[in-house]
């Protein structure tokens, strides 16, 4: 069992429009418990939750395992900027990043790297959310 979720990460996944069966990308997940919060709410669907740090992904497993053996969810080690679906995954309804450098206007270069690898890994309709307040829509 991992940390328990802060308030402030509670407002903002109770903000997200999550429903049952969605998949969920969640970008900079650090130790991942927004992302286990995240998966009692989408039921039989999937969160998988990316982070550019291996310590912070080695966190999150570590604290998830039921999560992970249940196949509710899933960690990866990457950069938003190169991003990409594997071999057969399917496309996800949602995207949420929390102080993501490259989504909140601090790195733009990246940004746009980020918003066009985001776009390619949501269904058509996706939408991407980034911590505001206290969670707002960004267009990709």
């Amino acid at each position: 069992m991992g940390s328990p979720i802060s308030q402030r990460l509670l407002d903002i996944v109770d903000a997200l429009p999550l429903k049952r069966d969605m998949r969920v990308l969640e970008i900079g997940c650090g130790p991942g418990v927004m992302a286990r919060e995240m998966t009692k709410r989408v039921g039989a669907g999937k969160v998988v939750a990316i982070d550019r740090s291996a310590k912070a992904i080695a966190q999150a497993i570590a604290g998830s395992a039921e999560e992970i053996a249940a196949g509710r969810l899933e960690f990866r080690q990457s950069e938003t900027e190169s991003f990409a679906l594997e071999e057969g995954e399917a496309p996800f309804d949602i995207a949420v990043a929390v102080r993501v450098g490259a989504l909140d206007g601090r790195h733009l270069e990246a940004g746009v790297k980020a918003r066009a690898a985001i776009a390619k890994a949501l269904k058509p309709g996706g939408r991407l959310f980034i911590d505001g307040a206290p969670i707002r829509e960004i267009g990709l």
